[in-house]
């Protein structure tokens, strides 16, 4: 008689299961994978940055797969972080770069620039001018004659002609000297005591100075850098070197005064395009 005793638990679950327990020393076998693993998103993520760093490193696209986008022959890439990028191009950041660079370029111009400082001043005939006073003033005009080289005029003012005597006549004739000053001749039939102290833009004195045989009066301005040599003829009539010229270029163009005659004035010259008014 047969004894049919009950299997034993361990026993129960390996006949259950149909496997055979590894004997001693023995690797059990490896279980096979029932269904297939999806990769998570984090894998997916590295396997494409890995995809991405070997396509930067120079390794040519496999065949069917889409090629990286070509660099430009012979220019460097300069790569940056989004980030930096952003800081450079927006922002407080990316406002004082481009004002900055704005500014250098308008100092390139600047400095490349040809400037010439000196200011250029039109030449004048005055010729119309001294035959218009010659012909009609009520009194005997006076005028440079054989001024030195370098004696420039300039301007070339003439008033009270057209007044019939109810205002005084008065000839500016404005030069630039051989130094580079100003001296001007101011003459007037104005009653000296108002005329002369309105052209020295002064009223006292400083002394006296000889001009070919005459006595000229001096005045001085200091905070206008004027000089002045003033002299009044026995008929009222007042001649004045004024500017910013030394007493010796003034003392050259009060010497060079010469009285012009009224006969013989001949016809009135033609008007240059560069006579002052």
């Amino acid at each position: 008689m047969t004894d049919k005793s009950p299997a034993s638990a361990p026993e129960a679950a390996e006949t259950a299961s149909g496997s055979e327990q590894p004997a001693a020393g023995e690797r059990p076998p490896a279980a096979e994978p029932s269904a297939a693993v999806e990769p998570s998103a984090t894998e997916a993520s590295a396997a494409q940055d890995a995809a991405s760093s070997e396509a930067e490193g120079g390794s040519a696209p496999a065949e069917g797969e889409g090629a990286a986008a070509p660099q430009a022959a012979g220019r460097p890439v300069v790569k940056v972080s989004p980030a930096v990028y952003k800081r450079l191009t927006t922002g407080l950041g990316g406002f004082t770069m481009a004002m900055g660079a704005c500014l250098l370029l308008v100092l390139a111009i600047f400095v490349i620039t040809p400037r010439d400082n000196k200011e250029v001043l039109q030449t004048v005939d005055y010729s119309a001018q001294l035959w218009a006073l010659r012909s009609d003033a009520p009194y005997t005009a006076y005028a440079p004659e054989g001024l030195p080289p370098h004696w420039r005029p300039t301007s070339s003012r003439l008033s009270g002609l057209d007044t019939g005597g109810k205002q005084p006549v008065a000839w500016h004739l404005g030069f630039v000297t051989p130094k580079g000053e100003y001296a001007a001749f101011e003459l007037s039939n104005e009653k000296a005591g108002q005329f002369v102290p309105r052209m020295a833009t002064s009223s006292k004195p400083v002394g006296e100075q000889q001009v070919g045989g005459a006595a000229w009066t001096k005045y001085h301005r200091n905070d206008k850098k004027a000089n002045t040599l003033a002299r009044t003829l026995p008929d009222g009539v007042s001649l004045v070197v004024t500017g910013t010229a030394s007493y010796e270029e003034l003392a050259v163009l009060a010497g060079s005064l010469k009285p012009q005659p009224k006969q013989g004035a001949g016809p009135a010259p033609s008007a240059s395009p560069t006579q002052g008014s």
